[in-house]
C-alpha cells in the first residue's frame, strides 16, 4: 500500500544514518517496527500487579522435572 505523508527530511536522513539504512523506507519502516514493539511493552507493564501468583509454585521442582 503507498501513502503520500510529509515527513521532516531531517529526521528521516538521520534515522537512516543511525539506522545505517539503505533507503528512506527502510528506516520508516524499522522505526514503525520499534515504535510498535515499544508500545506492546508498555501494555505488558499495566499488567504488572494484576497477575495472581501461586505462592505454592517452585520453580526449582520444575527445572529439576524430566521432560
Amino acid at each position: 500500500m503507498s501513502s503520500n505523508i510529509a515527513l521532516d527530511e531531517k529526521l528521516i536522513d538521520e534515522a537512516r544514518k543511525v539506522g545505517r539504512h539503505r533507503t528512506r523506507r527502510a528506516a520508516v519502516t524499522a522505526a514503525l517496527k520499534e515504535y510498535v514493539k515499544y508500545r506492546k511493552q508498555l501494555a505488558i507493564l499495566d499488567l504488572a500487579g494484576n497477575v495472581d501468583l501461586d505462592p505454592a509454585y517452585d520453580h526449582k521442582t520444575q527445572r529439576r522435572r524430566k521432560r
